[in-house]
């Protein structure tokens, strides 16, 4: 999606050339006049950046960075004639970006832009961050009673007083994201920012820029220059989920910086240095994926620093009932229902066996929760495929039949290529983001 940046420019001519220099640097541009027709344009326009002259004929510099900043939070840029550049210093105590003395080149203007786009996007994940912050620490996220959990908790809180990786291992649906998140939180850098990549759901072809990022003109499409994730994670803690997915070259740039903390970006001249700690993790065998040729066996080792094993839910049946109870408040709460499970319905939720794992009892509950008139919940509410020898029809519409089907399938598949998505989206005639949208409907994504 393209950034939109606000033009304003009362001199036609420079207002023109700054506006086509802009478009074809890759932005949306809105240009104006005046400082009145251009804050009226953001009252129905969101724009990434402003920037703006100095002097206009209604207003001045103060004003717009007064009513931008403080009513928007975007980064506003001024532009001044070397006579007000105290003027424009002053502007910055108030809040603007920066500024460039007139005349300028416009790649430190579009340099200028591309920092500002950044620090705001680092800016919105801090408040992301502090969302997910308070989500972990708000309430017993990681439920559990069972001995193996206790042990996961136990570790979790010696491996979050380190920097050293961590490589969490464990079927789809165990909880593995929500084990990285605590240990970023539990940890020194938990104010630093916590940079979450899905590696199987990178697009094919831009891996490398995603995760290190890319110069302009480094590849086509490629009109600016776009930090990664490990850039924008510098201090904080990069996890990297389902890292089997990622193809051999990238896995040997992550080697490099977990070795050396540094990289260079697609296309770039510069090695740059960063300060992460490293999360992984997979619901493969790596021992397997290191023989079979498909994953770095460097890489494993430098990964399996501390490696950290979550069960099954079937293997730790205890933790079932409390997972039911935390679900059904936490659901019960953010849909306003007062709803309970019949002691015949949590019996059939207890002999399950889950092979999505908390993430299929997750959206089993919100799902019977949701579809509650009664707030009882009973036999006939829970999902067919979980209840054995029905005495009525009711849950067998084709609908749930042919999805519960594909789901089926879909597993069946995935244990064919012992996890190995790309091989099983080949053989079931999908691509692989359609496979990952499938798995993440069904709840069986790790």
């Amino acid at each position: 999606m393209k950034q939109k940046i606000l033009l304003i420019e009362d001199d036609r001519i420079m207002r023109i050339s700054l506006e086509d220099a802009l478009k074809e640097a890759g932005y949306d541009v809105g240009s104006f006049e005046t400082g009145t027709e251009a804050l009226c344009a953001f009252e129905n326009t969101p724009f990434d950046v402003a920037v703006t002259d100095f002097r206009l004929p209604d207003l001045d510099g103060f004003d717009i960075v007064k009513e931008i900043t403080k009513k928007y939070d975007t980064p506003v840029i001024m532009m001044t004639a070397y006579g007000t550049i105290k003027d424009a210093v002053e502007a910055m105590k108030l809040g603007a970006f920066d500024y460039l003395t007139k005349p300028f080149a416009l790649d430190e203007l579009i340099m200028l832009i591309e920092r500002a786009v950044m620090i705001r996007g680092l800016k919105e994940e801090n408040i992301r961050l502090k969302k997910d912050l308070h989500n972990c620490y708000g309430g017993r996220n990681i439920t559990g009673e069972s001995a193996e959990i206790r042990k996961i908790f136990a570790l979790i809180e010696k491996v979050s007083a380190s920097d050293a990786t961590v490589l969490i291992l464990g079927e789809s649906g165990t909880g593995k994201e929500l084990v990285a998140t605590t240990i970023h939180y539990q940890s020194k850098r938990r104010d630093k920012p916590l940079i979450k990549v899905n590696c199987a759901a990178l697009p094919e072809g831009l891996v490398e820029s995603e995760l290190f990022g890319h110069e302009r003109g480094a590849f086509t499409g490629a009109v600016r220059r776009k930090p990664g994730r490990f850039e924008a994670a510098d201090g904080g803690t990069v996890f990297l989920d389902e890292i089997t997915d990622l193809p051999l070259p990238s896995q040997a740039r992550i080697l490099r910086v977990i070795q050396e903390r540094q990289f260079d970006r697609v296309g770039g001249t510069t090695t740059l240095s960063v300060d992460v700690r490293i999360i992984a993790a997979t619901n493969r065998v790596l021992e397997e994926e290191v023989k079979a040729g498909r994953f770095r066996e460097d890489l494993f080792y430098r990964l399996n620093v501390i490696p950290i094993t979550i069960p099954p839910l079937r293997e730790r049946r205890e933790d079932i009932l409390p997972l039911i109870e935390y679900f059904t408040d936490k659901y019960g709460s953010a849909l306003e229902k007062k709803v309970r499970f019949t002691r015949e319905a949590v019996d059939l939720l207890l002999a399950y066996d889950y092979p999505g794992n908390i993430r299929e009892l997750k959206n089993i509950i919100e799902r019977c929760i949701t579809l509650s008139s009664s707030g009882i919940i009973g036999r006939d509410d829970i999902p067919y495929f979980i209840v054995t020898g029905m005495k009525s029809d009711k849950g067998l519409r084709l609908s749930d039949v042919a999805s519960d089907a594909e789901r089926i399938h879909i597993m069946k598949v995935l244990k064919t290529t012992q996890g190995n998505k790309t091989k099983a989206a080949e053989i079931l005639g999908i691509s692989r983001k359609t496979l990952w949208e499938r798995l993440n409907a069904y709840g069986i994504q790790s």
